[in-house]
């Protein structure tokens, strides 16, 4: 259960208790497994503070009101000690701690989620051709963040799962309903991932104005559902229609949108965007220039190789230098509107009518010295002076002014200080620290405004995200034709016309038709044994009936015609081996020690797939080994099992199984000697693999074929030879008198 909660979960970070390293260390480490997670060991404190005392370092002001077990407890505290320490001087709080219960999600382990491909592919690890890939037409980050957990942890509450599928008929049936709030959908954003930059003080106003836009894409959604969706207190209950309106009502229900709603509109009334976008711009161009930079750097001391290594960003540079030059943005720039709060209103009050005098002082100076050159200007260097260009200057003219001394004369310029423009300066160089001063004053109260309405923005995000799966997948069911599948409290699955969803796609990428099969586990046929070539479809059928029940516990449509499923506990895997040379284990070991941990934990209602169990060792020790895994999931754990092999003794061996079916795939040939898979499965045993023909595919030289069907036809000679004379013995055996037998004997 720990290595599924651990993989569900799929955390970055796993913080262990340092006094139980030397204890358990290499236990958890090879329960965690030795990639993406990083295993960290801390001094947890002696003696844990009761959840009562964690209130400051939590959001919101209730005090949590579950009962946690003491380990719980100190689980809990370990943790916040932990980021006490590593986040030493952030004021930073945690949402308060939720027991999830183990049984109220199916049990995917960290190798049926690789073998089964839910998140990415077994062979090579990449995100296209998983399940996740397939099935995934969300509309923002974090809807697909839940349908990620969702797939690693499906329901397994009949309430629940219904919730989910009558809200996807809702949408599946809407079409109009579904586009509008996926159009809703794309304007929004992550609303989540804001608050919580909030929480941890890194939000700037770019993140101000984001939030808003989320928490006014959640007021457009509530409103299209509210006018959409008809009123569930009209009719009766128990039919499909009033199934749905109910649970789209009960997300509409679950949106408080009162004091986002408010804060929304403070933003959007004290932000000035415009202000924001003229920043952006002005930070474009300092990058751009810094960028310029490199790239001369670059061309005038490098080489080619040393042009190449800078970023595609940097080398685009020069194209985008002119457009950046071409349009030079304003010296003073503000992030808050005008009229954002009364002081600030003043203050730019006051700023303009110095900027007035300002010019009415340029004006003034130019009448003087007869003029227009000059101008009044500021540098970092020497602060606020006159510069006058083109014109000569007496200085009886200048002293006239009132010049106190002369900053820089040329042929052509002249700069100098005038008090009357420094002291004017000055005063405007205060009124704009005053202004960013109260500008961040205001981020402040809209920050703090944030964090109080965090928790309703959290639940408000939480739904969004709930919608966007649910548009998601009745998006997924009109174009894949999936239904609906009918889950109950029973230990069987029915399955008409399953097929895979992330093959299916691949062979209609390729124009070719995917065979689709049946499935019907759990009434008086709780094992399938399946035999056939290779090639011929046996793992698919495998994986595909394992992928539905997935899909239909976490809330979507299936591909299938009909599917009924009794809820499963746990999923079980035994698909592939590789060896694991790090942990040096050979393939065998993998594959039994994968194969231990099914046996132990499945329960009659899991569903357990096991794929071709015993091919790391010889053929006899293969078939008993397989022929003991089926007898004790027959007898012990009595799961839902599809079991595939090669070794066909095995139909045989478990001819007295009452609860077992035989069931095979086959290869057609022609008489020309051409030959074709056929993925329909049958009832019965197919004693061939057909791996020559899987190799001739494969390409293998056409001499290296005739050998090998001539070593296989003389080995099977020799098998039946051996067989007949070991049957002949017996017989003589069995046949023989008592005191001939016991002569023999001695």
């Amino acid at each position: 259960m720990l290595s599924s909660a651990i993989a569900r979960i799929g955390a970055r970070e796993i913080l262990v208790d340092q006094e139980l390293q030397d204890l358990i260390g290499p236990d958890v480490q090879s329960l965690v497994g030795y990639d993406h997670r990083l295993m960290t060991f801390f001094k947890f404190p002696e003696r844990a503070m009761p959840i009562s005392e964690w209130q400051p370092l939590l959001e919101g002001s209730d005090v949590p009101t579950e009962t946690f077990t003491p380990e719980e407890i100190a689980a809990g505290y370990g943790l916040l000690e932990y980021i006490k320490v590593q986040l030493q001087g952030l004021n930073m709080k945690l949402q308060p701690p939720r027991r999830r219960h183990l049984h109220e999600s199916m049990a995917v382990d960290r190798n049926s989620l690789k073998g089964l491909e839910i998140l990415e592919t077994s062979r090579d690890g990449f995100g296209k051709g998983s399940l996740l890939h397939a099935v995934r037409r969300t509309s923002t980050k974090s809807g697909a963040r839940l349908l990620r957990d969702r797939l690693t942890s499906p329901s397994t509450s009949l309430e629940v799962i219904n919730e989910r599928l009558d809200l996807v008929s809702t949408f599946l049936a809407d079409r109009e309903l579904r586009e509008h709030l996926i159009r809703l959908l794309k304007q929004s954003y992550d609303a989540q991932r804001l608050v919580q930059k909030f929480t941890l003080g890194r939000g700037d106003a770019d993140d101000l104005i984001c939030l808003s836009r989320a928490i006014e894409a959640a007021k457009d959604i509530k409103q299209v559902l509210l006018s959409a969706v008809p009123d569930d207190r009209d009719g009766g209950t128990g039919s499909p229609h009033t199934d749905a309106s109910h649970s789209a009502h009960a997300m509409i229900n679950r949106l408080h949108l009162e004091g986002p709603a408010s804060l929304a509109a403070q933003i959007f009334a004290a932000i000035d965007e415009e202000g924001l976008q003229q920043i952006h711009r002005a930070e474009d161009q300092t990058a751009s220039e810094a960028a310029l930079l490199a790239q001369e750097v670059a061309t005038n001391e490098g080489d080619s190789g040393d042009m190449n290594a800078l970023p595609k960003t940097v080398r685009r540079t020069r194209e985008r230098a002119g457009i950046a030059a071409a349009n030079p943005m304003a010296i003073d720039t503000w992030i808050m509107r005008r009229d954002a709060s009364d002081a600030l209103r003043e203050l730019h009050q006051a700023l303009d009518n110095l900027q007035d005098e300002s010019v009415a002082l340029t004006q003034e100076l130019q009448d003087s010295v007869g003029s227009s050159a000059l101008t009044l200007k500021w540098t970092p260097g020497l602060g606020h002076i006159c510069h006058v260009k083109g014109a000569k200057i007496s200085q009886e003219a200048l002293e006239a002014l009132g010049v106190t001394r002369n900053v820089s004369s040329t042929k052509s310029t002249r700069s100098f200080y005038l008090p009357t423009w420094t002291e004017l300066g000055v005063r405007i160089d205060q009124v704009k620290a005053q202004i960013r001063q109260e500008e961040q004053q205001i981020f402040e109260r809209l920050r703090r405004e944030v964090i109080l309405n965090l928790v309703k923005i959290r639940r408000n995000a939480a739904v969004i995200d709930e919608l966007d799966v649910a548009c998601s997948f009745a998006t997924l069911a009109q174009e894949q034709r999936l239904v609906r599948p009918i889950l109950n409290d029973g230990t069987s699955h029915r399955i008409v016309g399953g097929r895979h969803p992330t093959v299916t796609l691949g062979l209609e990428e390729q124009g070719r038709r995917f065979v689709s099969n049946d499935c019907f586990l759990g009434d008086t046929e709780r094992v399938w044994l399946i035999t056939g070539p290779n090639m011929a479809g046996k793992s698919t059928f495998l994986r595909q009936n394992a992928l539905i029940t997935v899909l239909a516990q976490v809330g979507s449509f299936v591909p299938a015609s009909y599917a009924e499923i009794g809820i499963v506990d746990q999923i079980f895997s035994r698909i592939g081996a590789a060896d694991d040379l790090f942990r040096d284990q050979s393939t065998f070991m993998v594959e039994m020690l994968e194969t231990a941990a099914i046996l132990r934990n499945a329960t009659p209602r899991s569903f357990v797939i096991m794929d071709e169990v015993g091919r790391g060792t010889t053929p006899e020790d293969g078939t008993a080994v397989s022929f003991a895994c089926l007898h004790h999931l027959h007898y012990h754990n009595r799961s839902r099992t599809l079991f595939a092999t090669h070794f066909h003794a095995l139909s045989d061996m478990t001819r007295d199984f009452e609860a077992l079916g035989r069931y095979c795939t086959d290869v057609k040939e022609t008489a020309s000697g051409s030959f074709s898979f056929v993925h329909r499965l049958r009832r019965g045993v197919n004693h061939q693999s057909h791996a020559l023909k899987v190799a001739q595919l494969a390409g293998l030289p056409q001499a290296t074929i005739a050998l090998a069907q001539s070593v296989r036809d003389r080995v099977g000679h020799r098998n039946h030879h051996l067989s007949t004379a070991e049957s002949l013995e017996k017989a003589t055996a069995e046949d023989a008198p008592p005191i001939a037998a016991a002569g023999n004997n001695g």
